[in-house]
């Protein structure tokens, strides 16, 4: 699916069912394997407030996404009208793509083993970016770190941000989640 040099990549899916969840299932003393914390699903999400003068620009957006995910993208539109940013309701204003099952494993392991490790001065995911449910957010300032998008063909470069959704109860079961599906983490 992402080209011919990740084929030799373990499916993370089948990693999480037969080595993570029985490792978490007792790190955590669940009693029930549904118990056990997974990945719920990936948000990926741009902003493109130059949508408003040029509309050809969220059609790139999507694009780049696209290549990104795996799956076309949907446009965000404006709930309401803000005459301070002359923005009216139904404007485009962003892209964002959502990540399930298969797609959403495969998206992570290639974040995991080819995207972070391309950042540079890259030292490891701060532990700081999850919320109180054990949700994980993480931003990137180029979208040129993903192998997809071809610098050349590129307008602008833009931040991108991805969100990873997990039926954990606390932070700290959602990183040990992470952990075990291979984020790297600074070391504390």
């Amino acid at each position: 699916m992402w080209g011919k040099d990740l084929t030799h990549m373990a499916n993370l899916l089948d990693k999480y069912r037969q080595e993570v969840a029985p490792k978490l299932k007792t790190e955590l003393k669940l009693g029930n394997i549904l118990a056990v914390p997974r990945l719920l699903k990936i948000t990926l999400n741009v902003g493109v407030k130059e949508a408003l003068t040029d509309k050809k620009v969220i059609d790139k957006v999507v694009e780049e996404i696209g290549l990104i995910a795996g799956q076309r993208p949907v446009v965000k539109k404006a709930k309401k009208a803000i005459a301070g940013f002359k923005l009216r309701q139904g404007d485009p204003i962003g892209v964002m793509a959502t990540l399930r099952a298969k797609k959403m494993y495969d998206f992570f392991e290639k974040l995991v083993k080819i995207v972070l490790p391309r950042v540079r001065d890259f030292r490891g995911v701060a532990e700081k970016s999850f919320d109180q449910q054990g949700n994980f957010s993480l931003g990137f300032s180029e979208q040129i770190v993903f192998a997809e998008i071809d610098y050349d063909k590129i307008g602008k470069i833009r931040g991108l941000e991805v969100n990873i959704t997990t039926s954990a109860k606390t932070p700290q079961e959602g990183k040990r989640l992470l952990e075990l599906l291979g984020m790297p983490f600074k070391a504390s």
